[in-house]
């Protein structure tokens, strides 16, 4: 099974194909179950978790294209998801927010997230949602050693790029909004300081698909890899 990463912004009817590929592997994982009913857990810790756990459970059951799903919403915010919120589901779906909230309130179920996912269960992660799949996560600081690297927001000037652990389902940072928000310069600067070994930048609208040993990407945007080089670091995208 794979990872299903998504860049932000796909908030509308319009945009359920993108989620289409996860909720199509949720169905396949409870059909080798024996479950005529895919059971899917969406975990929203967005300040609004409630609101935002509801609208991601919609988009996943528009993306099922007439197959019935069942979704198991657990929304809270400042709090930390227990292992019963993941337990006996087909696929996990993780929505936005304060990517430092969404990391630690997943933190205590980060070993039983990697163990679903090598036992078969697809992970999809919603801009922090997918932020948080990597080895190092990064994390909202606009800033490394004082030195601006993206757009800033005024109510967190000054705030330093911090790189936390992750879940570890994939082993380069994870960055999203990417094109909207001008935050490749922040994941060139991380690579090129040496905070991560590489990185992967989505743009929104955009999923990107990590199978065994595969990159696909889906919708408008690109993402945008940054690898280390002798001489600074190498840009490159992979397209649809």
């Amino acid at each position: 099974m794979s990872v299903h990463l998504i860049g932000g912004g796909a908030t509308t009817a319009a945009d359920a194909p993108l989620y289409a590929p996860f909720v199509a592997e949720a169905v396949a994982r409870a059909a080798d179950a024996g479950r005529s009913l895919p059971r899917i857990a969406v975990v929203s810790l967005h300040p609004e978790a409630a609101e935002k756990a509801v609208a991601l459970g919609e988009l996943l059951a528009e993306a099922a294209t007439g197959s019935a799903i069942e979704v198991h919403l657990t929304a809270g915010h400042g709090e930390p998801i227990g292992p019963g919120a993941i337990a006996d589901v087909d696929g996990i779906a993780v929505g936005g927010g304060v990517v430092e909230d969404v990391r630690a309130g997943l933190e205590p179920v980060f070993s039983e997230l990697r163990r679903l996912v090598a036992g078969g269960v697809p992970y999809l992660g919603v801009s922090a949602g997918a932020m948080i799949v990597a080895e190092g996560s990064l994390g909202g600081g606009s800033r490394i050693g004082g030195v601006v690297v993206s757009p800033e927001d005024p109510d967190e000037a000054g705030d330093e790029l911090e790189i936390e652990a992750g879940i570890g389902l994939v082993d380069v940072a994870i960055e999203v909004h990417v094109a909207q928000r001008g935050m490749l310069s922040r994941l060139v600067a991380a690579v090129e300081s040496g905070m991560v070994a590489g990185g992967l930048g989505i743009d929104e609208r955009t999923a990107l698909i990590v199978g065994d040993s595969t990159l696909r990407v889906e919708g408008e945007g690109s993402v945008w890899r940054v690898l280390p080089t002798d001489r600074g670091v190498l840009v490159s995208t992979i397209g649809t």
